[in-house]
């Protein structure tokens, strides 16, 4: 993989999406989809989540994170450009 095909988004997803499995289930689709990162809960009621690879696997975890699991209502994701995760793997991360 070369610089140009790699990028990092840090996404804040909104709505009921806490006590429906959500933060699991991101956490698989990036697994799946070869993204490096992690997702936590929010004190606020949201998601965070910090993903890094590929374009083209971005696009499709953000797809993803639009609809979530079938028990999550998501109203919104908001993202912004971010620098890659230290760590390799992706992880789950302790409420903030």
């Amino acid at each position: 993989m070369t610089a140009p095909d790699v990028d990092a988004r840090l996404l804040r997803i909104h709505g009921h999406v806490q006590g429906v499995g959500y933060r699991n289930a991101l956490h698989a689709q990036a697994r799946h989809l070869g993204v490096s990162g992690w997702v936590r809960n929010r004190s606020d009621g949201s998601v965070e989540a910090l993903v890094a690879g590929p374009r083209a696997a971005l696009d499709a975890l953000l797809a993803w994170a639009r609809r979530g699991p079938p028990a999550a209502r998501v109203v919104r994701v908001d993202w912004l450009p971010a620098a890659p995760p230290a760590q390799p793997g992706f992880h789950r991360e302790s409420t903030l």
